[in-house]
């Protein structure tokens, strides 16, 4: 395992591991490790989670509009939507990723090649299965799960 490119994901229900896709997507993978190794994560909740979809987080704001204020370049490939595949959520723009991010519950191909994939969960899906759904069609959730910490594995392992 290459622990500069693995993240360490600490929810309530335990740790998710995340293998990160520097070869896919290595400007929004540089981001998210320079964000995880401030401690941007840490908190923050899974404000949108739609059962049968998708958990989304890394909102400041916690509402879905907020973000890290540095956008990035869309960098789509035709890695597929799956089960454990970790992609940037966006506005409208392509280019207008940030902060937050998606972990897919089950297969969602009809995002391919319009969301950026940075990783796939590798271990401790049944962590992300466990986080607290939201309510109505657009799983906005009350009392939301937040992350623990999230951190890069290499960082982690030294401490």
């Amino acid at each position: 395992m290459d622990l500069e490119n693995t993240l360490y994901l600490d929810l309530p229900a335990g740790r998710v591991v995340i293998e990160l896709r520097p070869d896919l997507a290595p400007k929004h993978v540089a981001r998210i490790k320079e964000l995880a190794r401030e401690g941007f994560y840490d908190g923050l909740a899974f404000h949108r989670v739609i059962e049968g979809f998708m958990a989304q987080g890394g909102d400041p704001r916690g509402d879905g509009t907020g973000g890290s204020g540095k956008k990035l370049p869309a960098e789509f490939s035709a890695e597929p939507h799956v089960r454990g595949t970790c992609s940037m959520a966006r506005a409208m723009d392509p280019n207008s990723a940030d902060s937050q991010f998606f972990i897919c519950f089950a297969d969602a191909r009809f995002l391919d090649r319009q969301y950026t994939v940075w990783g796939k969960v590798v271990d401790g899906m049944e962590h992300v299965d466990a986080i607290k759904r939201g309510q109505g069609r657009n799983g906005e959730v009350r009392d939301p799960d937040k992350i623990v910490t999230l951190r890069v594995a290499a960082d982690a392992q030294a401490a």
